[in-house]
């Protein structure tokens, strides 16, 4: 496809950017290490960790990986952690240590994290002790031999330190029983790291940095291969999309989505690493009156969350109230931000909530929009540099300008394929390296693309495709809806018909009111023929509505 949407570009921003600044993640951190010893690096729980402290503790985990577990280049260490500052320290102490990285939900339970194991052959693991005895249940039927177990209060201030992990096991009884062999706590690792030789490997752009489990949210969970150049690539096209407006040294942004997602990972973590920026760790996102007493207390210029997360944020209370004078940029991705939601983030913090779109397999970032738009514009964005993408029909079939297909990409943040799985590999990836993402898009004269949807949450009624984005875009900009998720069940006439799962905001919403919001809004065949009031909506831990659950939801639970 022509690059069309080049001319939609925000000046200043070229169609090429330099890929060749960094050999390695690790090399990026040792530079930022040098260029910004003094400031902080990440913050979480009132405690900063300072860019010469995290080059320091990470060279001390890596030291001990290499000596007292006695770990090869590109053996693999799982993280299991929440936002908390001994995430960062494990990742770039694995990364450091010539080891490949595999991020692991801390919620998983232990089917999941049993498969997770087994799938990506990880050596070693570090996990939070809170999630120790589901661990426990899994690994003798994995491959780890070694166990870092962490504490929420281990890089705390003393006696803050003792005082935290003492009242989560002794107080409140987070920290369910366990028994694991061959375990070591992460401040012992750090200790003991310490006194020990550290041998650092010649690392290149083509060695596996992270092995990223994908989101799962249609199917099971496959493990991307993610190499230190697909990362760095991505790297550098999101640092040429945001230079423009971020400073070097002075930008402080919100991670609230938890770090070993794909979408945090690059465009918090690493990006605001290469900046010099800081990352302010939210550990719990979920508890959102937490959520914003902690942003009342930090002056922060980036946000960056899914739908679910900015819908919860403007209906707690306090939020509105807050200083948004330092606000720069608000991103949305990971799913469909809603224009309902949009609107009123704007109104509430006068920064426009820009849209992103990526996936695990590409590092994450596709397309983003413009950061001078004075308005959300329900788009995706345009395609980042050194990007090239491309819609397709079902026969492969390149399509046109405002036709709907498969959205296709290739770029150097593509995936290198999915960890032993050959046959998805070959359904993902074209031998001329294009990515078929799965997602129905389409591109408007201007460059701008669309999703018009998952290719298989869509809808089929009587023959006539209905996206279930543009039907819940729909009803959330109705005033007593709170979430809401579409999703097409079987019907004898019609083969298909849409229902809605609808969370209330106002306690007084009936179908019939729902109903007839919909009718002057969508063509009959769009109509939702069942709704479902729900007191709320199966997500993912970083706020993804899962379709699939819901699809699969049997008619009493």
């Amino acid at each position: 496809m022509e690059k069309i949407w080049l001319k939609n570009y925000p000046e200043g921003i070229p169609e090429f950017v330099e890929l060749d600044q960094y050999v390695s993640l690790v090399q990026l951190l040792e530079e930022a290490a040098a260029r910004y010893s003094h400031l902080p690096a990440f913050e979480n729980r009132g405690v900063r960790l300072s860019f010469s402290a995290l080059n320091v503790e990470s060279r001390n985990f890596a030291a001990y990986l290499q000596t007292e577990m006695n770990l090869q280049r590109g053996d693999r260490v799982a993280v299991m952690l929440p936002n908390l500052l001994q995430f960062p320290v494990a990742m770039f102490g694995i990364l450091r240590a010539g080891l490949s990285a595999v991020n692991i939900n801390p919620l998983y339970t232990s089917r999941e994290l049993g498969e997770a194991l087994k799938k990506s052959e990880a050596k070693a693991i570090v996990v939070l002790e809170n999630f120790a005895s589901v661990l426990a249940e899994v690994v003798e039927d994995s491959c780890i031999d070694h166990v870092i177990v962490a504490r929420v209060g281990d890089l705390l201030s003393f006696p803050e330190s003792f005082v935290v992990n003492f009242v989560l096991e002794h107080v409140q009884h987070k920290i369910p029983e366990y028994e694991l062999e061959n375990t070591v706590f992460f401040n012992e690792v750090l200790a003991v790291g310490r006194d020990r030789r550290f041998v650092k490997p010649s690392l290149t752009p083509d060695d596996v940095a992270f092995l990223q489990l994908t989101g799962g949210t249609t199917g099971s969970a496959k493990l991307a291969i993610l190499t230190h150049g697909n990362l760095l690539s991505n790297i550098a096209q999101v640092d040429a999309w945001f230079k423009q407006v971020l400073e070097e040294g002075k930008e402080i942004a919100i991670t609230a989505l938890p770090l070993y997602h794909i979408f945090s990972l690059t465009a918090n973590c690493f990006l605001f690493v290469h900046l010099g920026g800081l990352c302010h760790l939210i550990t719990n996102p979920r508890d959102m009156k937490g959520f914003v007493r902690e942003l009342s207390e930090v002056k922060f210029s980036v946000i960056t969350g899914v739908n679910t997360l900015y819908n919860g944020l403007l209906n707690t209370e306090g939020f509105s109230a807050l200083d948004f004078s330092s606000l720069k940029i608000s991103l949305g991705g990971g799913m469909a931000v809603q224009e309902a939601v949009a609107e009123r983030w704007q109104q509430v913090t006068g920064c426009v909530l820009a849209e992103a779109y990526g996936l695990t397999e590409t590092s994450p970032a596709v397309t983003v929009n413009p950061l001078d738009l004075e308005k959300f514009n329900g788009k995706i964005g345009l395609p980042v540099p050194n990007t090239e993408i491309c819609i397709r029909d079902d026969d492969g079939k390149d399509l046109g300008i405002g036709e709907a297909g498969e959205l296709c990409v290739r770029g150097p943040q593509v995936m290198q394929g999915y960890l032993n799985d050959p046959e998805e590999t070959r359904n993902a990836l074209s031998e001329d390296g294009w990515l078929r993402t799965g997602d129905i898009a389409m591109v408007d004269d201007a460059g701008f693309v669309s999703i018009v949807d998952r290719k298989k949450d869509m809808i089929l009624v009587s023959g006539f495709n209905v996206y279930p984005n543009e039907v819940e875009q729909v009803v959330a900009a109705h005033e007593g809806v709170l979430e809401v998720a579409a999703i097409g069940v079987e019907d004898p006439s019609s083969g298909e018909v849409v229902k809605l799962c609808i969370v209330k905001k106002d306690p007084a919403l009936t179908e019939e009111d729902v109903l007839e919001f919909c009718k002057d809004r969508l063509t009959r065949y769009k109509w939702p023929k069942h709704i479902e009031f729900c007191a709320e909506l199966p997500k993912t831990n970083v706020g993804k509505i899962l379709r699939r659950a819901l699809r699969d939801k049997k008619p009493s639970e």
